[in-house]
């Protein structure tokens, strides 16, 4: 099978590394900086550059790019997909990408999944990529009613392939719901969370929960500024849920109020038990 990858970053870059490392599969991938070609091909990552003369060649296609340039990507090579392939998006939210991009596949005759892989690192670039990224993670697919069961199957076995523990199909809609709360608000709160002063002046003083909750603050502010606005109204909704319940914690605070301060506590603890690691 001929693979293409759109973007060669951290997730692109993980793709083609464990396609290469797992599968017998040719890998063709294209990135912005030439120094990343000269990467992916030195370090046998792909076989070749994708090139508009090749595209008609893939199997597959993965567009592992901020939304406007998945969409922009396939506005700019919509006839030169081939019309047996297959091209899942690797984007962050699934509405506004699969509403955009869903007709366009309709309209030149290939088949389009959305597509979220559950795997990540706080640094990206192919330089941070690797082909253990995916191990035990979860591939999400958001495909239409009208997908070929085959295709799916054909789909399944690549992605447990290349490490991934299991997939889990849903709708855009219901992805961008979830994710607001298990991906973005967490994003959100490390970032307000590492802006208090406190922050520069707490050498000696921090260990494992100072790391736990500021380790996504190290994030790239284009990309997920991107996400966020796309799906603005979920990840509102989530956020004025947190807000909620730290006020409740500056109550129970102001007042002095010891049992109170126990049952949030209890309740919080409880909740984690029942959600269990992942």
């Amino acid at each position: 099978m001929n693979i293409g990858i759109v973007g060669l970053g951290l997730i692109g870059g993980s793709f083609a590394k464990s396609t290469k490392a797992r599968t017998m599969h040719t890998v063709l991938g294209i990135a912005r900086s030439e120094e990343t070609m000269m990467l992916a091909r030195m370090s046998g990552a792909i076989d070749a550059p994708l090139t508009r003369e090749n595209i008609g060649s893939c199997d597959l296609i993965f567009l592992a790019l901020l939304p406007h340039l998945a969409v922009a990507w396939i506005e700019e090579h919509l006839l030169e997909v081939a019309k047996h392939a297959v091209v899942v998006d690797l984007c962050g939210v699934k509405r506004t990408v699969s509403n955009q991009i869903q007709p366009l596949a309709a309209q030149a005759g290939f088949t389009y999944i959305g597509g979220h892989p559950m795997a990540g690192k706080e640094r990206g670039g192919f330089v941070n990529s690797s082909e253990n990224l995916f191990e035990g993670a979860s591939m999400i697919l958001a495909p239409d009613s009208n997908i070929d069961i085959n295709t799916l199957e054909d789909l399944k076995n690549y992605f447990l392939d290349v490490g991934f523990a299991r997939l889990t199909f849903t709708t855009p809609q219901e992805h961008d719901r979830i994710i607001a709360y298990t991906s973005q608000l967490a994003h959100i709160a490390s970032s307000a969370y590492v802006r208090s002063p406190e922050a520069l002046r707490r050498r000696g003083f921090s260990a494992g929960s100072f790391g736990d909750m500021t380790r996504v603050a190290r994030l790239d502010e284009d990309m997920w500024s991107e996400l966020f606005c796309a799906n603005a109204d979920f990840l509102s909704d989530q956020l004025g849920i947190l807000i909620d319940n730290l006020s409740e914690f500056k109550t129970a605070l102001d007042a002095g109020d010891s049992e109170r301060l126990r049952a949030l506590l209890r309740e919080g603890r409880e909740i984690k038990a029942r959600i269990g690691e992942n």
